[in-house]
């Protein structure tokens, strides 16, 4: 049996800020105390895939958010639903197209503030070489313990915008073109919230 693909767009992002005249708080990406998650409908099931493999370059002050930035960059290649056919197919051409694609990435262009550790980041969101602008709301919370951030968030893209699911794959009565892309960003370094 053929498992049909969908294909996850991702996105997203974490929140920063660059304080007026010096140099912006860097903080770290703990990868493996993060994820991103996307799910589709395959035939009006949900069905949920993650990104193995992603990095971001933070530079952020929760207290003066406004001239953050991040830049996030997620390996195509390392899409997955944990069913060896279909993870087998992501990569391929009609959907990620890793080989000549082999990153899709989120940049920021504004940041704000908007109270209760919620923030809006507003950005690009380039997959398959396919730009479009995007708005993110993320929470930024301490994780038990107090040495790390945690920052939560989703967004829903259409695949289609994206080209991701080419050719027969652009029915979406088999693979729905929305996808959810949801995140949980473990911090390093963040600074006081």
């Amino acid at each position: 049996m053929k498992f049909p693909l969908f294909t996850p767009v991702l996105a997203l992002a974490l929140v920063m800020a660059l304080p007026a005249g010096a140099e912006p708080p860097a903080a770290r990406l703990v990868a493996d105390k993060s994820q991103i998650v996307f799910v589709s409908k395959q035939m009006g099931v949900p069905v949920e895939g993650t990104f193995k493999k992603f990095d971001a370059q933070v530079a952020f002050d929760p207290k003066k958010p406004e001239g953050g930035s991040v830049v996030l960059h997620i390996d195509t290649a390392s899409a997955g639903f944990g069913i060896p056919m279909s993870d087998a197919e992501l990569p391929k051409q009609p959907w990620f197209d890793a080989a000549h694609f082999p990153q899709a990435s989120f940049q920021s262009s504004a940041i704000k503030a908007l109270g209760e550790g919620r923030f809006e980041m507003a950005g690009k969101l380039t997959i398959k070489g396919t730009s479009r602008y995007v708005t993110v709301p993320v929470s930024i919370a301490p994780a038990p313990g107090g040495n790390y951030a945690v920052a939560t968030g989703s967004l829903t893209i259409q695949r289609l915008d994206y080209k991701v699911g080419d050719g027969e794959w652009t029915d979406t009565s088999m693979v729905g073109n929305e996808v959810q892309v949801r995140f949980r960003f473990t911090l390093a370094g963040l600074g006081p919230l």
